[in-house]
């Protein structure tokens, strides 16, 4: 079955029909609005379950239609040092982390992950802020992944550890290195901050990765003289961006961890190493810079217990099309 993008669920409409009356902002940002918003959402989420199967798949398109420039939104040059060591090497030394309530932890270079069985699919990227794009994505079921790795019973949901830091706890992006992004309010600011932040030189400890402390996603080697959680050495905490989908969508065959767009190697604005595709959702779900692949019982303590980076500022965990 192929699900129409864009098809209008309206079951749930009406109720977040309030907050889309003059004042919607001042209405989200309370305790009610929250709670009306959070209903529609488990609303959307219930529609699009009652309608769907785990192999619903979304449109995918001819190759005439791959449009002809796919934008970059979001972080297009994590500026972090242990990610330009790895893209400075092409990606050689990258290992993607699958871990947490799994049996058998996985650790994979990107040859490894292009030996096994791929996907490749034609489909629309529909962004949060209204544009699309069309493109074609090649790379590795997410299935396959949790297949070898032997999911554990009580795991329920997969959580996206990314490359990009987009602000640190106690002190901000501000904070000595010239950056204008503070706790950015959408994706597109993101993008325009990023701009700035390609030439910045303190962040993310040491200048390499063999000598830098390891990351909570998996790569680098440990300090000797620092415990490997140790925050910057200017005592700031990095929040990088991460995602998670439950196991229902982790099934789908067009969920994949791709590492091609358009038949080349995956460009760093469009997320390389490794970005996320889960097709039957919105833009900021496709989470770029994938390093690590963590199975979870709950979302509680993760980031501030929403889901994703978005989704702890104000965005629905479930942004379905």
């Amino acid at each position: 079955m192929i699900l129409q993008r864009r098809k209008l669920l309206t079951a749930g409409a009406g109720l977040v029909g309030t907050a889309l009356l003059g004042g919607c902002d001042r209405f989200a940002g309370t305790d009610t609005g929250q709670r009306t918003l959070k209903v529609g959402e488990d609303a959307n989420l219930y529609v699009q379950r009652l309608l769907m199967s785990p192999a619903t798949l979304a449109r995918e398109f001819p190759a005439a239609m791959i449009s002809p420039w796919f934008k970059p939104n979001g972080t297009i040059d994590p500026p972090d040092r242990a990610f330009r060591a790895l893209a400075a090497n092409r990606f050689a030394d990258f290992k993607l982390v699958v871990d947490g309530l799994v049996q058998t932890p996985l650790s994979l270079s990107l040859a490894d992950l292009r030996a096994l069985p791929a996907r490749s699919q034609i489909t629309r990227h529909d962004c949060v802020e209204g544009w699309s794009c069309i493109g074609q994505w090649s790379g590795v079921p997410l299935s396959e992944l949790l297949k070898r790795a032997k999911l554990k019973p009580q795991a329920r949901y997969a959580v996206f550890h990314c490359a990009d830091t987009l602000e640190y706890a106690g002190g901000g992006l501000e904070g000595g290195d010239g950056a204008s992004l503070w706790r950015p309010g959408h994706p597109g600011a993101v993008r325009d901050a990023y701009v700035q932040l390609a030439a910045a030189d303190d962040w993310g400890g040491a200048p390499t990765k063999s000598d830098a402390p390891k990351d909570d996603w998996g790569q680098g080697a440990p300090d000797a003289t620092e415990p490997a959680d140790a925050p910057a050495k200017d005592g700031r905490t990095p929040i990088r961006y991460y995602e998670s989908i439950d196991l229902y969508d982790a099934a789908n065959p067009q969920t994949i961890l791709a590492y091609d767009l358009n038949g080349k190697p995956l460009p760093v604005s469009n997320g390389a190493p490794l970005r996320l595709r889960v097709e039957r959702q919105l833009g900021y779900k496709q989470a770029k810079y994938v390093m690590r692949v963590e199975l979870v019982e709950s979302l509680k303590g993760l980031g501030q217990g929403s889901g994703g980076y978005w989704e702890d500022r104000g965005y629905e965990w479930y942004a379905g099309i």
